[in-house]
């Protein structure tokens, strides 16, 4: 990875763990985000599902984001920084036992090599200690963790993803809180944000019948929170919004006609030598793919 600073929230990876070959094909705001960014990186990550390598910066956020889950499971009163940095060496274990590929971050010419492991440890646990200035975890008492949410819209697609937590207040207000381990977007470019935790609100509504009263971004890289408290209104708008975007998938998908959509992203990008705007030639999608993850059959598979 090149040392200009990363970007301001939180890189997309390969394909998460809500999107499994032998599930209903169906569409997760990080899938929706690549669509929305590239085209033809949706297409990689989420129909072709090529490998990408651990980066740094996403492979932190995953170690974080598991300690921030497992804090919750001591009682109340010892949910401390401490308690917070002692899970890291065991959560940071059980992730390379689970997948060994983030072994090569500090395998010689990996993202994390020339860092090495206890520094990058050191930089995971500075992450948490923002998180206890923005919140007590003693005093909160979520309904759900890393809950998977899904629902499908009439006429329309199956909306899947996994809400980082739920917090149900005594008089059943809902708040979707998902964590960031980068930093908050400057002002006036928060719609990407907004736009994915509305995607959670919309699925939450749907699914439970219960509009959330709040919903919440925790932005350790700079100890920042981005609240929104959405109206019924703001979600039909998302609704719309991402019956649109399917629509745009499946014509891709039908025709082939996957664009490539530079940026300045592209820095961050595991795909450059395969892609057209780099002089790369994309490879065939394999027989199937498109029908078993998108639900379609194809026209093309250029």
């Amino acid at each position: 990875m090149t040392t200009t600073a990363e970007p301001a929230t939180d890189a997309a990876g390969p394909p998460d763990a809500s999107e499994q070959p032998q599930r209903a094909p169906a569409l997760s705001p990080s899938r929706a985000s690549d669509f929305l960014r590239c085209p033809l990186l949706f297409r990689f990550r989420a129909v072709d599902r090529l490998p990408e390598p651990p980066s740094s910066a996403a492979s932190r956020g995953t170690l974080v984001h598991a300690v921030l889950e497992r804090l919750y499971d001591a009682p109340l009163g010892e949910r401390t920084p401490a308690a917070a940095l002692e899970l890291l060496p065991a959560e940071w274990e059980r992730l390379v036992e689970t997948e060994p590929r983030y072994a090569e971050l500090f395998a010689p010419g990996g993202d994390a090599a020339a860092v090495g492991l206890d520094a990058w440890l050191a930089g995971a646990g500075r992450l948490l200690g923002t998180y206890f200035t923005l919140e007590d975890p003693n005093r909160l008492e979520p309904e759900s963790r890393e809950l998977r949410v899904e629902t499908r819209l009439d006429g329309g697609p199956l909306l899947r993803g996994i809400v980082d937590r739920l917090d149900v207040a005594p008089d059943g207000a809902i708040r979707v809180v998902d964590y960031k381990t980068g930093r908050a977007p400057r002002p006036g470019y928060e719609a990407s944000a907004l736009f994915q935790m509305r995607f959670y609100g919309l699925v939450i509504w749907r699914e439970r019948g219960e509009l959330p009263r709040m919903l919440q971004l925790v932005y350790l890289g700079d100890g920042q929170v981005l609240r929104a408290e959405p109206s019924e209104r703001e979600l039909e708008v998302t609704e719309a919004k991402v019956r649109a975007l399917w629509a745009a998938i499946m014509e891709a998908a039908r025709t082939g006609d996957w664009q490539p959509r530079p940026s300045k992203l592209c820095g961050w990008c595991a795909h450059q030598d395969r892609c057209p705007a780099f002089g790369g030639t994309p490879p065939t999608i394999p027989e199937g793919a498109l029908r078993e993850r998108l639900g379609v059959e194809a026209t093309s598979t250029r």
